[in-house]
């Protein structure tokens, strides 16, 4: 495994014996890749050194994910992995920090079976990666990181197009809400939602950190890209689910410090921003009231803020719940050129019996009618779900009528989830286990059906013009580049795979282009440049 890749920035010989080298490992979604980018911004200012290559790290970190068990594995096999670089292999490596989920989880087992991890860092404890590696707080802040950095997963495509990145640097490291909160999510505190009694070594307070504009941080998305945290934390009784546990509760940001963030990502290149939380239609549920208004700020008030600002040309959320997409947001997204007509909304099943046992509610007909709504108020409307299957208690006729309600719904993008039992969550102590066997049977039948609908579905994407991202060389192919539309959200969805440069020679990764569709697979489409 490659880590996290840095432009190589030449360092002077007396500066570089001073500077520790710091390699980093991102594992999960984009908001544990947020919080890779802050601690690496702190890192940076600190005075470290980032690089690409494991074996010159005289530091390794690797910051976790522990939603599921495939990623929990996955985390405790990096780990191993990069414990490698430390005792052997020739590395350079003299500590080894794991950060992230799994360590709110497992603090103490890791301690306790990994001996070569010198330190951890929690979710709510992004600035204690300073004191991990042995770097003190400095007293004044630097300007401008010479740094720019690019996943592991999108180095070969993205390295020959990178431009600088990096966070504009100030005092206000972290807002902490410790006044206010949803009600919802204090009732449930209450009646013991977030308790990690159970959990070996978890800290007894819940996480409360949250980033701001001012916080030092490094982006390592393509050149044009970004996401923004607008929250963090979940108040959600969904009962698979562990991160309210390892998050803590749902917090705002201020929207004044999401639009200075916007507005510095887009001063340095950055065309598209994609907003990220738990649950982003939550936002603002727990924030003060305005004095000129007297409501709280909502999600659609944080759409129309950032929407209008000069330079930006592509403007998404993810992560949205069911029941929290009202008219307003609807109204919001169909009213601004820059804003995606694009819904996330995990809606995790279609039957009621199966919604209930998750603790989440609705019922396929609901679903089926705030889909109608949404797509009647945003014409064009593209709608990404995912769903679980083999939740306990899961029968056949569950199943289905999550079937059926897919093909009556003809969701554009998809993603289905073997359900996964999790120690700590609600779901673990259910009965009426599904067999893996009958899960994973399920789940394939499930994409099938789903592969059958995006065919067609793409089939009249043909003949279209549109606007498209250029990301650089197609993972697949050198003989293909590939980008995405408005349509298609960061490393999840479909990709426009580009086989025709029409006017120009070269194509730029981060540029956006004028393109018409040829051709359609079962996911992606073919375009060529026409402009």
């Amino acid at each position: 495994m490659s880590l996290t890749p840095t432009l190589e920035i030449p360092v002077a010989e007396s500066e570089q014996k001073a500077r520790p080298k710091v390699g980093f490992v991102s594992l999960g979604c984009p908001k544990n890749l947020v919080d890779s980018e802050v601690m690496m911004g702190l890192l940076h200012r600190g005075g470290a050194e980032l690089t690409p290559r494991a074996e010159d790290a005289e530091i390794l970190v690797v910051n976790t994910c522990s939603f599921i068990d495939s990623a929990k594995q996955e985390s405790v096999d990096t780990i191993l992995e990069m414990v490698q670089h430390k005792i052997g292999n020739g590395g350079k490596a003299q500590k080894l920090i794991v950060a992230g989920c799994l360590v709110e989880r497992y603090r103490d087992e890791i301690r306790k079976n990994i001996p070569e991890v010198d330190a951890v860092v929690g979710t709510g404890e992004l600035e204690a990666i300073l004191e991990a590696a042995g770097l003190n707080r400095p007293t004044a802040a630097e300007n401008n990181s010479p740094f720019a950095i690019l996943t592991t997963a999108q180095i070969e495509r993205h390295a020959s197009a990178v431009n600088q990145h990096s966070r504009p640097e100030g005092t206000g490291d972290q807002i902490v809400n410790e006044t206010s909160s949803r009600p919802e999510g204090d009732a449930r505190e209450q009646a013991g939602r977030f308790s990690r009694e159970a959990w070996d070594g978890a800290t007894a307070a819940l996480p409360s950190y949250l980033y701001s504009d001012e916080t030092p941080r490094i982006l390592t998305t393509p050149r044009a890209s970004a996401y923004i945290k607008i929250a963090e934390g979940c108040d959600h009784p969904c009962s698979f689910c562990i991160i309210p546990q390892l998050r803590g509760k749902f917090r705002s940001r201020p929207l004044a410090s999401i639009v200075a963030e916007a507005k510095s990502l887009i001063a340095q290149g950055v065309r598209e921003i994609t907003l990220i939380g738990q649950d982003t239609t939550c936002y603002g549920e727990d924030l003060p009231k305005s004095e000129t208004t007297g409501k709280r700020p909502e999600l659609a008030d944080l759409l129309d803020a950032l929407a209008p600002l000069p330079g930006l040309k592509w403007l998404r959320f993810l992560y949205a719940y069911p029941n929290k997409v009202t008219t307003r947001l609807l109204e919001s997204i169909a009213k601004h050129d820059s804003v995606a007509k694009y819904l996330d909304v995990p809606l995790q099943h279609a039957s009621a019996n199966v919604l209930r046992r998750m603790k989440r509610g609705g019922s396929a007909d609901r679903f089926l009618q705030i889909i109608e709504k949404a797509r009647s108020i945003v014409p064009g409307l593209v709608l990404r779900t995912s769903f679980i299957v083999g939740f306990p208690g899961e029968t056949e006729d569950d199943f289905e009528e999550l079937m059926a309600f897919i093909q009556a719904a003809k969701i554009d993008w998809l993603g289905v989830f073997s359900y996964s039992d999790e120690e700590g969550a609600g779901a673990f102590e259910l009965d009426q286990k599904v067999p893996k066997r009958t899960i994973e049977s399920r789940r394939r039948k499930l994409m099938k059906l789903q592969q059958k609908i995006s065919k067609k579905a793409r089939k009249q994407w043909i003949g279209r013009e549109l606007d498209i991202l250029v990301e650089g060389e197609s993972e697949e192919t050198e003989l293909l580049w590939q980008g995405r539309s408005l349509d298609q959200a960061p490393e999840i969805d479909g990709k426009v795979l580009i086989n025709d440069f029409g006017p120009h020679e070269v194509l730029v990764p981060g540029t956006f282009y004028r393109a018409e569709i040829t051709e359609s697979h079962d996911y992606d489409v073919v375009a060529r440049i026409i402009e």
